[in-house]
C-alpha cells in the first residue's frame, strides 16, 4: 500500500468514524505513517489495518436491515436543508 492509497483508505473510513467506538484509538498507527518523513509499512500497520477494514465491515457499522423489526425515521428539517436517520 502507498500513501495515496492509504489516505483515500482513511477518507473512506472517516466517513464510518461516528459508528467505530473509539475509532480516533484504531487509526493512531495509520495517521501516524503521514507525520514521518518516510511512509513506512511495518507488521503492525498490517496488523492496524486489517482490524479496521474487519471493524468498518461488522455488523453494527455496516449491515443489512431486518425487514420483521419496525423501523424508526427520524427527520430534521430547516430553511436550507434536511436530514434523515432510518434505524
Amino acid at each position: 500500500m502507498n500513501i495515496k492509497q492509504m489516505r483515500g483508505f482513511l477518507g473512506l473510513s472517516s466517513y464510518y468514524r461516528i459508528f467505530i467506538k473509539g475509532y480516533a484509538s484504531l487509526v493512531t498507527i495509520l495517521t501516524n505513517l503521514f507525520k514521518r518523513d518516510v511512509f513506512h509499512w511495518s507488521e503492525t500497520t498490517t496488523a492496524t489495518f486489517q482490524n479496521l477494514k474487519s471493524t468498518i465491515t461488522s455488523k453494527p457499522v455496516l449491515a443489512l436491515p431486518n425487514f420483521d423489526l419496525p423501523f424508526k425515521v427520524e427527520i430534521d428539517a430547516s430553511g436550507i436543508g434536511i436530514g434523515v436517520v432510518l434505524s
